[in-house]
């Protein structure tokens, strides 16, 4: 079997812990398109656009027993960072810095025409940027 999607992107929940802060960093820092607040049981969700995806960054109104840890990659297992792919890293990268945001790995050339970055969000979350196929 194999799933037969209705949509070429996903959607991404983000359970945070500073909403005023990563909807700062996620809408203006990055840039994603805003499409609102809503509420949800136990919260409230800000969805954002990126692309065909959206990026829902959940407030429950009660906090929640554990964070995940911090450290991207090193942190911890489970789902660690997401990627959005971009055509002006160097711009996006100095953006986030400016803003006051880790640059936890600096644009960096994995082979001929590929490079990455990562920056961490408020929550410590860390976001890949890419460009190049």
């Amino acid at each position: 079997m194999t799933v037969e999607l209705t949509k070429d992107s996903i959607d991404l929940g983000v359970v945070t812990k500073d909403p005023a802060a990563c909807l700062a960093f996620y809408r203006d820092v990055l840039g994603l398109k805003d499409l609102g607040e809503s509420p949800m049981p136990g919260g409230t969700m800000h969805r954002l656009g990126c692309g065909t995806s959206v990026i829902k960054l959940i407030s429950p109104r009660k906090p929640p027993a554990a964070e995940a840890p911090p450290g991207g990659l090193r942190g911890g297992t489970g789902y660690r960072y997401w990627t959005i792919s971009v055509s002006n890293l160097p711009e996006v990268v100095a953006a986030a810095e400016s803003a006051g945001h880790p640059v936890v790995v600096p644009p960096t050339e994995l082979r001929p025409g590929v490079s990455i970055a990562m920056i961490e969000d408020p929550d410590g979350n860390w976001v890949e940027l890419l460009t190049g196929e």
